[in-house]
């Protein structure tokens, strides 16, 4: 995505077209979109190609974007479990792990990098109904390693919305749901992670669309990237007013839920009760 952007930026400096930069590397308009919003792989030569187009000759900033290029076609950590995905998740798995700042309201169940082992277990059993002990616990091990990014000296700032349905709804036992409240309040007095509980008693709100993520970057050429899951297939959105509509909505939702602490006992409340 990094490089897309950059690349979209040296041609639109350059005042060439899609169409244009398409013919020179012998591809099409649309392949230049996908490359430009990183959904393709690059080749070597086409970038080279490219920014000769585009008047690069400095042969350090040539190098310095043919380096990402390579980076680019490296395959992530993620990849050895595509056996046990879906294949739209691997690109979530890819922007998650890049991303500073991870925003999301959750209402079905515990967002995957705040579930405990067990209660992990109990999702991926539930979502994949026929699937072999050795597929369900695959996908289990890659949702612990995602989890450690969030721990890890580098972690990402989180900020979460969890609706009180998704505390309320049993996955497994009565201990793996104790243990699953127990861990979420543990994690929420984690110094980047923002947890708050969306209650029944506020009645409707602006999280009435479904759950949602936002993905925000380091790098200044990078939008915002909102996703959305759907059955059999996930939408990811980067169009500035798209990712607006989401912000407020998840804006909306902070301001209408109780702060962190009062959430905190919101969920010693239902660890109580449980």
């Amino acid at each position: 995505m990094l490089l897309g952007s950059q690349l979209r930026r040296l041609r639109e400096a350059r005042g060439i077209t899609r169409e244009a930069a398409g013919y020179s590397i012998r591809a099409s308009e649309s392949k230049i979109s996908r490359m430009e919003l990183g959904r393709v792989s690059f080749k070597t030569r086409d970038v080279e190609d490219l920014l000769t187009l585009y008047g690069i000759t400095d042969e350090a900033e040539r190098q310095s974007l043919l380096s990402l290029a390579r980076e680019a076609n490296v395959a992530g950590w993620w990849h050895s479990y595509s056996d046990v995905l879906p294949n739209w998740f691997p690109t979530y798995v890819g922007l998650e792990g890049a991303a500073t700042l991870i925003r999301v309201y959750e209402v079905q169940f515990v967002h995957g990098l705040l579930q405990t082992e067990e209660y992990a277990r109990a999702v991926v059993r539930r979502g994949m109904k026929g699937a072999s002990a050795g597929d369900v616990e695959r996908r289990v091990a890659l949702r612990l390693e995602r989890q450690k990014y969030l721990l890890s000296d580098n972690a990402p700032e989180f900020h979460i919305v969890l609706d009180e349905a998704a505390l309320r709804r049993p996955y497994g036992d009565r201990e793996v749901m104790r243990g699953q409240l127990q861990h979420l309040i543990d994690v929420s007095e984690r110094p980047n992670v923002r947890l708050q509980v969306m209650p029944f008693s506020f009645g409707g709100h602006s999280g009435e669309s479904g759950a949602f993520t936002i993905l925000s970057f380091p790098e200044s050429d990078l939008s915002d990237v909102v996703y959305l899951e759907q059955l059999t297939s996930a939408l990811y959105l980067d169009k500035r007013e798209d990712v607006a509509q989401y912000e407020q909505a998840l804006k909306e939702l902070q301001q209408d839920s109780p702060g962190p602490d009062e959430s905190r006992d919101v969920l010693r409340g239902l660890l109580q009760l449980s």
